[in-house]
């Protein structure tokens, strides 16, 4: 509740098994049962629990560690069903790790005094007559005991909740105020007509909200109303502004496609993704405030307190960096900053991306030092080009003969002009690429090279459209991004 994650493990456990399901009896349930299905699998879910947990009680009469394992079972179990959902992460699973921990304290504090005055008793009768002293009066001190104990953990859990829900509805107006936001000029925006290739299974070049990769140094997200966001434009400026989100809202929208990449990407990593980005140009908001000589940064504060510093020419030149409102044609998602953050293109997220921004400080690099620099990072974090190989998966098995596969690339703000692959070192063929109008996000390619039986290993490389080739040379994500040529092993077998 505090953390207003979407779906707690039971709820994540319970969607799997509807995953797993035949659909034939998917379907005669939804018939018999209709929209009581999903209450009554969570109820059968927590009977099995609470019967799960009885029987380590049982265990725990043994000894100490059996229940231990039946509960890391049970917590590996809800953490597998976590990681399955659509868009969690790390932080998703959180609960599973404090319900662990609160099954381990309960058996140290209710179980164990238990077991132990078993163990007193046992050895009594082992003595015979007389030699367990007063044994009604350890029963009833065990049995007190046992239920204090058991009240204050009631107690406890109870106001934990109660803490949780009152923390927790803040979320959940944020969610539902979000959910009822109309946006003027906000479009759905159309993937071009020519910029997917003929290979399914390629990354969409659209990435759906729920898919994006998702970084930041928040561990409880911030969670704040469109009414009570503000954004000071400060520094050195001759009239600081301070908007509101009707403010920024009434002005015109600008609406692109951008692909955004995080620094900590390696080499055919997955930490990158494109979608249709609506907000206001900051170029404009940057010119009300009149920016003064000398200037050559933007410090940019999140509600959080993350900083990071943005060169100021890349978001006054004609890239088109915004204050971006909308993602894919819908209010920011609250985990990827609503209900603003900045979008740049051409810059990695540690220098750029911004989430729940509420200052945009205009200064000089030489004065400052934003949370990511700090830490031994670049300072500028121009995106470097770069390419992937989708198609075919890692470890594959596809039909000797021809092959046919597929990626993407990026260079932005550059643009992709060619995208070439060798397959098991051998001379570098060309690619087909896709062509989305735009040279702000990525593109797909597909190619095609025979291969006969056995193990082989596809390499792709790009050129931009300035005529330079994407380097070989391997290099770390530190300190300002990863280089080198992503490849795939596969086997090709007998069709």
């Amino acid at each position: 509740m505090v953390m207003t994650i979407r779906d707690s493990p039971v709820v994540a456990v319970v969607e799997q098994i509807i995953r797993l399901v035949p659909g034939g009896v998917t379907e005669k349930a939804i018939r018999l049962l209709g929209s009581l299905g999903k209450p009554l699998l969570v109820l059968l879910v927590l009977a099995a629990l609470v019967a799960t947990f009885a029987w380590a009680g049982r265990l725990a009469r043994r000894s100490w560690w059996r229940p231990g394992v039946v509960y890391l079972v049970l917590a590996a179990i809800g953490a597998v069903a976590v990681l399955a959902q659509r868009g969690a992460g790390p932080v998703d699973l959180l609960p599973v790790g404090v319900g662990l921990g609160t099954w381990a304290v309960a058996l140290l504090v209710l179980v164990e005094p238990l077991r132990r005055a078993e163990l007193v008793e046992a050895e009594a009768a082992d003595r015979g007559p007389g030699g367990g002293g007063d044994l009604p009066t350890l029963h009833r001190h065990t049995r007190r005991g046992f239920v204090l104990r058991a009240g204050l953990l009631t107690a406890l859990g109870a106001a934990v909740a109660v803490f949780g829900r009152s923390v927790g509805q803040g979320r959940r107006e944020v969610e539902e105020s979000r959910r009822l936001l109309k946006l003027d000029g906000v479009t759905e925006g159309r993937v071009p007509a020519r910029a997917r290739v003929d290979l399914e299974e390629v990354s969409p070049w659209r990435t759906a909200n729920e898919d994006f990769y998702l970084i930041h140094t928040a561990l409880v997200v911030p969670a704040i109303a469109p009414a009570d966001w503000t954004l000071r434009i400060t520094g050195m400026v001759d009239r600081p502004l301070e908007i509101t989100y009707a403010d920024l809202v009434a002005r015109e929208i600008t609406q692109s496609w951008v692909t955004l990449t995080c620094v900590s990407n390696e080499v055919g990593g997955d930490l990158v993704g494109n979608a249709w980005w609506s907000g206001v140009l900051i170029a404009d908001l940057l010119a009300e405030a009149g920016v003064q000589e000398g200037a050559d940064a933007v410090k940019q504060t999140s509600d959080d307190g993350w900083t990071c510093g943005t060169p100021l020419e890349a978001l006054t030149d004609d890239r088109g960096a915004m204050l971006a409102v909308a993602m894919n044609g819908r209010p920011l998602p609250v985990e990827h900053g609503f209900p603003v953050r900045t979008v740049v293109p051409g810059l990695y997220g540690y220098v750029s991306a911004t989430k729940w921004v509420r200052e945009l400080e205009v200064t000089r690099f030489a004065d400052f030092e934003a949370y990511w620099t700090g830490k031994g990072w670049g300072e500028r974090g121009p995106i470097k080009m770069a390419s992937r190989v989708d198609v075919p998966p890692s470890g594959a098995e596809v039909p000797a003969g021809t092959v046919r596969f597929g990626g993407v690339a990026w260079a932005q703000t550059t643009g992709v002009a060619a995208v070439e692959v060798a397959v098991d070192g051998g001379p570098w063929l060309a690619a087909e690429v896709a062509d989305p109008g735009t040279d702000d996000t990525w593109v797909q390619w597909v190619a095609e090279a025979d291969v006969e039986e056995g193990d082989h290993v596809v390499r792709v490389r790009m050129t931009d459209k300035e005529g330079l080739v994407q380097t070989g040379a391997e290099a770390d994500v530190l300190p300002d991004g990863a280089t080198g040529w992503h490849e795939r092993s596969f086997r090709a077998v007998e069709a």
